[in-house]
């Protein structure tokens, strides 16, 4: 868990000056904010792979359906264009091809096809929404949101673009780093949960789940590997959005990059960091596990106006990962080597 930026804990050892406390709790870049555990953001893409298996598990969708991508998305007898991140579009796109590619449009049309309602169930069996820490009690729920929610919270309807955005993790929709880790390691596991948690044994006894997370159970447990398949393509395909990073492993990762909105972009307009003061401009995401044949990590990443998931976000996870799955000599460990086949390695 790394929150930054930071601040020196010594200075509170014997007492901190009324002075030095005033600039940390001024400051504009919130050191004392715990942003793993509070820090609300926009999910962006990074919860394709988890739209990708309610769409499979709702039969909304299969492995082959195909979308056509025009560069946008429109509702039915709507005007308003729901841009893709690439203007020109990438044609014809499938599940897998959807999510290595990052392709808005699909996912704006699996949303649509998927209602709110279904997307609320499913979003919250993956912890979006909830607090989903086993002993970590400062833990911010975030917000999956639904009818009722909007109700309550606006005393208005639900309309049909809400749920369009929501597809791409964009809208109502907030969640704390600590989630989107939550999330990606409940597709590493195919759904099994195991709450993250700080303290390893409490009086010598590992620490008890009061409460189980139910297991996310799907119609057909292949739904996983469909997803889970253009996550490992994201990094290690010609096509994906973060190849270089994947080029530059030594062991197989799947992952997916995410940007959010700090400001909306008027329709028609094109995203323009340069015309942005640096606040303004997008976060950038990355989420990840590997080894992607027997994974041990899951790692998400939140990196406040960084722009790019891909180039900025993702290097950093990779980092991460090869701290715990590389040996001294920058090796991968031998207990995370992929199985021999006749051909050589197990990619």
């Amino acid at each position: 868990m790394v929150s930054q930026p930071s601040f020196d804990p010594n200075l509170f050892v014997t007492g901190i000056s009324f002075k030095a406390y005033g600039e940390l709790r001024d400051s504009i870049d919130q050191p004392l904010f715990n942003r793993v555990l509070r820090g609300l953001y926009p999910p962006g893409s990074t919860i394709k792979p988890m739209m990708a298996i309610a769409g499979l598990d709702a039969g909304v969708v299969t492995e082959e359906s195909k979308v056509f991508d025009p560069g946008f998305f429109q509702l039915p007898n709507v005007k308003h264009k729901y841009r893709n991140w690439n203007r020109g579009g990438d044609g014809w796109v499938n599940l897998e091809t959807a999510i290595l590619r990052s392709n808005d449009t699909y996912f704006y049309d699996l949303a649509h096809k998927m209602g709110i309602d279904r997307m609320h169930e499913y979003m919250t069996r993956f912890g979006i929404g909830q607090r989903v820490a086993l002993d970590m009690f400062e833990e911010t729920a975030g917000l999956m949101p639904s009818r009722e929610w909007k109700r309550a919270r606006y005393r208005q309807p639900w309309y049909p673009g809400e749920t369009v955005i929501l597809g791409i993790g964009q809208g109502y929709m907030q969640a704390t780093p600590l989630q989107l880790a939550q999330a990606t390691a409940l597709m590493a596991t195919h759904g099994q949960w195991v709450r993250p948690h700080l303290a390893k044994s409490i009086e010598g006894v590992p620490p008890v789940d009061p409460e189980p997370m139910p297991d996310i159970q799907l119609r057909d447990p292949r739904y996983w590997n469909a997803a889970i398949g253009g996550m490992e393509k994201v990094l290690h395909s010609a096509r994906g959005t973060a190849k270089k990073v994947g080029d530059a492993a030594l062991y197989r990762i799947a992952g997916k990059s995410g940007t959010a909105q700090v400001v909306a972009i008027k329709q028609g307009e094109r995203y323009d960091s340069g015309k942005l003061a640096e606040r303004h401009r997008d976060h950038a995401l990355f989420v990840a596990f590997a080894p992607v044949h027997d994974p041990q990590i899951a790692v998400a990443v939140m990196v406040e106006n960084g722009e790019s998931g891909s180039g900025v976000a993702a290097p950093v996870a990779k980092q991460v990962m090869d701290a715990w799955l590389l040996n001294a000599s920058g090796e991968l460990k031998a207990e995370y080597a992929p199985p021999l086949t006749a051909e050589g390695p197990k990619p």
